[in-house]
């Protein structure tokens, strides 16, 4: 059978055989088309599947499971014998996740009334949850009772998203005497966590970082790594199972030269003064201990200290804020009299010419006073019973550029290198300084003024234990705080043995029968040696000077003493600044004797202690918590709980 198709000029037929080749080469066109789509097909599928492999399953796990973060646990601090100085203890915590929460307001509702939470704190949670997303927790509240967590824990199955927890927060045993030595820890702000390059870490609630001390300083050996909660989701981001968790890396732990009782017990011993004391070990440098008080308690600032807390410690006129041990500077006073002495022994005085003191030494038309007259002294008398007119008349013949050099070698003037990063050096002057800092000549009143450690000469209280020390050994001590700190050598010191020997068996006499007969140590065996100051703020009335209770506080004079234990084989070197305190031997020296004495003898140094502190109306603890007290009450403030200190 023929097929006849119509076109111009006739007809053309169309044979089986034309309809069987058209035929096949359509098949053969379409089924080319599909091979080739089929090949790209399986090509991407085999691109997906082999080349993309990780990508797409990362990004289907990340869709699957959540993580949930968990701060790490930082690293201890620990004394030189491993007793906790900073650790950290079982805590109860509640969060809010914001994709398994169902009905927000109920749930911040039931938390307000078990948790008793403020209205300030309804508002910050309902901000943050409104802003928050995924499973990035939004903080309620630290440290709640372990009661309001079991309260919470049994309502669980009528509050999806509401998750308390255990976790860890950074704990002091000692309180506030550790608090300027090893600072605090608190939540990261946006400066903070901008500095880190916006570290992911620094957002998890209940993550904090150092913020002062060692707590600050030493960040990165604390901190830790983080670890995680993995839980399996739905699409709609509902909880599934929970599943393998990866655990926290804890910080490490840091080792300090700090004895911890011994730091304890001077915190306490200095009672209720404007002091710092710096105990070392002669031998290593070792600082044993280093309190500065009064002090705040960090616990109070690790759980978040309130405005009216910081009000209170920021107006104190004892600055409790300060860490008067290495941001403070006073005139040394007396103190800075047997270096001196040596500085003029190196300078060729003879040490036992005299000089005549009458109680008054004019120079131009300025008197400078003696709080004696002692008559004829040579130089151990002169540093027995700290006279000033000796030293004027004595150094006024040496000249500053050549005491000066001796006495920055003692320790004044220099920073040290320790884990803290405040710290103020002093001054020592000489002529050259004063041209460079006043634009002006050196006077003979200067030289008047720095020879018993007055005018320009400011120190702090470790570098006058450093003194002391180099005093003790004749070498150049150097000041250790980090147990992992290898142990400076210690150079000898530019001055003759003969002439060092001179000035401890002055300040030996000093004890024994000058300035500080005090500061004599009630045991038979151990002898302290040392040099009493009173440095002056303000001039005062001769009256005034002999009534203290009649100057107002913030001019009264300093009192100072530094020594160093035994006299005839030194081991342990002592300093103290105590703040307006009046006379250096009427307060800084029995402080000083009090604390060798714990070294020696415990028992007897804790039943003085006990007298002590009850003579002032009791414990650190329960005199800050009656000082907070007496503040609020004049603040028109409500007791705080019984748990605070602060």
């Amino acid at each position: 059978m023929r097929t006849k198709l119509a076109g111009v000029g006739g007809g053309k037929r169309l044979t089986g055989a034309h309809q069987s080749i058209m035929f096949s080469r359509r098949m053969l066109f379409v089924g080319g088309a599909q091979a080739a789509v089929g090949a790209m097909l399986i090509g991407r599928m085999g691109f997906l599947s082999v080349t993309q492999n990780q990508k797409y399953t990362l990004m289907s796990e990340s869709n699957r499971v959540q993580l949930i973060p968990v701060p790490p646990r930082r690293g201890w601090i620990v004394d030189r014998n491993d007793k906790p100085i900073a650790i950290n203890r079982s805590s109860f915590r509640v969060d809010l996740i914001p994709q398994q929460l169902e009905r927000p307001q109920q749930a911040i509702a039931l938390l307000t009334q078990i948790l008793q939470l403020s209205p300030d704190e309804v508002e910050r949670i309902t901000r943050e949850l409104a802003a928050a997303h995924g499973f990035r927790p939004v903080s309620v509240a630290d440290n709640i009772s372990y009661e309001q967590y079991a309260a919470l824990t049994v309502r669980l199955p009528e509050l999806p998203g509401v998750a308390p927890s255990r976790g860890f927060a950074r704990f002091y045993p000692a309180g506030e005497a550790v608090g300027q030595l090893v600072g605090y820890v608190g939540t990261a702000n946006v400066k903070e966590y901008e500095a880190e390059d916006k570290n992911p870490l620094l957002n998890i609630p209940g993550f904090k970082i150092g913020k002062e001390g060692l707590e600050k300083t030493l960040e990165q050996q604390l901190r830790g790594e983080p670890g995680g909660q993995r839980v399996e989701v739905t699409a709609r981001g509902k909880l599934v199972r929970e599943l393998t968790a990866k655990p926290d890396k804890s910080g490490q732990t840091v080792k300090l030269t700090i004895d911890a009782d011994l730091h304890e017990y001077v915190a306490r011993r200095i009672g209720d003064q404007s002091c710092s004391t710096v105990v070392m070990d002669v031998t290593t440098g070792d600082i044993l201990a280093m309190p500065s008080m009064p002090s705040f308690n960090p616990n109070n600032f690790s759980d978040g200290i309130s405005r009216n807390e910081y009000k209170m410690l920021s107006e104190d006129d004892h600055l409790p804020l300060v860490d008067k041990a290495l941001e403070s500077l006073y005139p040394s006073g007396s103190t800075i009299k047997p270096s001196m002495a040596l500085a003029l022994l190196n300078a060729g005085i003879d040490r036992n010419a005299n000089v005549f003191c009458s109680g008054s030494y004019p120079l131009g038309n300025h008197v400078f006073h003696c709080d004696k007259r002692h008559g004829s002294v040579n130089m151990t008398r002169a540093i027995e019973q700290s006279c000033d007119i000796y030293f004027y008349e004595m150094c006024r013949r040496v000249g500053a550029e050549k005491l000066s050099p001796l006495i920055r070698s003692m320790g004044f003037g220099e920073k040290f290198d320790l884990p803290f990063d405040s710290q103020r050096f002093g001054t020592v002057p000489d002529p050259d300084w004063m041209m460079r800092k006043y634009h002006r000549q050196w006077q003979q009143y200067d030289t008047i003024n720095m020879s018993i450690g007055q005018g320009m000469v400011l120190i702090n209280p470790l570098q006058l234990a450093v003194m002391a020390s180099r005093l003790a050994t004749g070498k150049k001590v150097i000041p250790r705080l980090l147990a992992s700190t290898p142990i400076a050598p210690q150079e000898q010191l530019a001055v003759d043995q003969d002439h060092l020997t001179f000035i401890r068996q002055a300040m030996a006499g000093v004890v024994l029968q000058g300035t500080a007969t005090v500061a004599k140590l009630p045991l038979p065996n151990v002898q302290l040696a040392g040099k009493t100051g009173t440095a002056q703020t303000h001039n005062l009335s001769a009256s005034e000077r002999g009534n203290y209770t009649a100057a107002i506080w913030k001019q009264r004079d300093h009192s100072l003493f530094m020594g160093f234990a035994p006299f005839d084989n030194p081991r342990y070197a002592a300093a103290a600044i105590v703040e307006h305190g009046g006379f250096g031997a009427a307060v800084a020296a029995p402080l000083i004797r009090d604390t060798m004495l714990f070294l020696y003898d415990r028992p007897k140094a804790m039943a003085a202690l006990a007298a002590f502190e009850q003579s002032l109306g009791g414990t650190l603890e329960q005199r800050t918590a009656a000082k907070v007290a007496k503040w609020r009450s004049a603040n028109g403030l409500p007791p705080l709980a019984p748990d605070r200190t602060a």
